[in-house]
């Protein structure tokens, strides 16, 4: 049985085609299943006929709400959300002057391994589908009654992991039709795999591409970000100048400071020297507690000191502000205690 928010809208046209279906039958049920349909009887101006045919071979997914939490400090939203196959996935709903933003996964578990990420522990069971990724944002909205404007791949998983499912999440995320969120209101982070940075590099889209760096230099990377052993530095920073080059986007670099590891002044001299030649924004973020883990972030005096000294040596630094702090709205919490219950 095939998932039609799997497909790509192209994809789904010559599906439709083989049915015998008109050319003009793609952009009705396209719609339909972005705005949240959530069975064929829902689509009410396609005909009985067709939604039978449909209903043979296919199918329309849908994400449970398992849990939902809402911090009384800033509003911001947290769903457990349920796959058909029991898995559980997380999203985060922030708000922000500039629209409504929602965090959501790529994956089931993640196998990257960075020592300080609470997503990782465990492994990686699978990865989604593109319509699961798209149904994070469609069930959202839909329970908020507010429109998604914005959308940041930083959730469970790696995405570039995931390459070839996320590319068609986000060609089908983008389409006008149906959520039509544009290709600039979208942020994906990735750990540092250089050959997929590369590759996503020849897609041309112009996405805000955030780099997971938390280390100025290899000997401390090795140690948080397994994956550093397989790409050092040097080889992630050569796949995100081409990235810089051929997208003509400025990159971010995200930076979790944990304390006695990776912020001192020392460390954040090498971050200068390290980001400076691509002009980018580095994004400072005070490391969250993780049970299983020792790390732990510094005081506001050492974390401001850190941010004064990128900043006199020329680099635009921000403190990412801590947001549903009293709902674990930090990536992989929720379901590492669902795991674990």
């Amino acid at each position: 049985m095939i998932d039609l928010k799997d497909l790509e809208f192209d994809e789904l046209q010559a599906f439709l085609k083989e049915l015998g279906e008109p050319k003009f039958r793609a952009g009705q049920i396209f719609e339909w299943l972005h705005k949240g349909a959530e069975s064929y009887d829902d689509m009410t101006n396609i005909s009985k006929a067709t939604r039978a045919k449909l209903s043979e071979t296919t199918y329309v997914s849908t994400l449970k709400i398992r849990e939902k939490y809402v911090s009384k400090l800033d509003g911001t939203v947290k769903y457990l959300f349920e796959l058909p196959d029991g898995n559980c996935i997380e999203s985060v709903v922030m708000r922000y002057h500039h629209g409504i933003t929602i965090c959501i996964s790529s994956q089931v578990g993640c196998r990257m391994g960075c020592r300080f990420c609470a997503s990782t522990i465990g492994g990686l069971y699978r990865s989604l589908t593109p319509g699961e990724m798209l149904n994070q944002v469609i069930f959202a909205q839909k329970d908020l009654g507010e429109r998604i404007s914005n959308i940041v791949m930083m959730g469970i998983g790696e995405p570039l992991d995931n390459y070839d499912n996320v590319i068609k999440f986000l060609h089908n995320v983008n389409r006008e039709g149906g959520l039509n969120i544009g290709f600039r209101h979208i942020t994906l982070s990735s750990c540092g795999l250089a050959p997929e940075i590369k590759r996503l590099a020849g897609e041309k889209l112009p996405i805000t591409l955030t780099i997971s760096l938390h280390a100025p230099n290899d000997e401390i990377r090795d140690t948080i970000m397994p994956v550093n052993k397989r790409y050092k530095i040097a080889e992630l920073m050569e796949a995100c100048g081409e990235y810089a080059e051929i997208s003509g986007r400025r990159l971010s670099f995200e930076y979790s400071l944990i304390h006695g590891v990776n912020d001192s002044l020392e460390n954040a001299k090498e971050l200068a020297e390290l980001v400076r030649p691509l002009h980018a924004h580095v994004n400072l973020i005070p490391v969250n507690k993780v049970e299983e883990r020792e790390y732990k972030k510094g005081t506001d005096l050492e974390i401001n000191a850190f941010r004064g000294m990128l900043e006199k040596l020329g680099i635009n630094a921000t403190v990412r502000r801590e947001l549903g702090s009293d709902i674990s709205a930090s990536c992989g919490q929720l379901r590492k205690k669902t795991i674990s219950a």
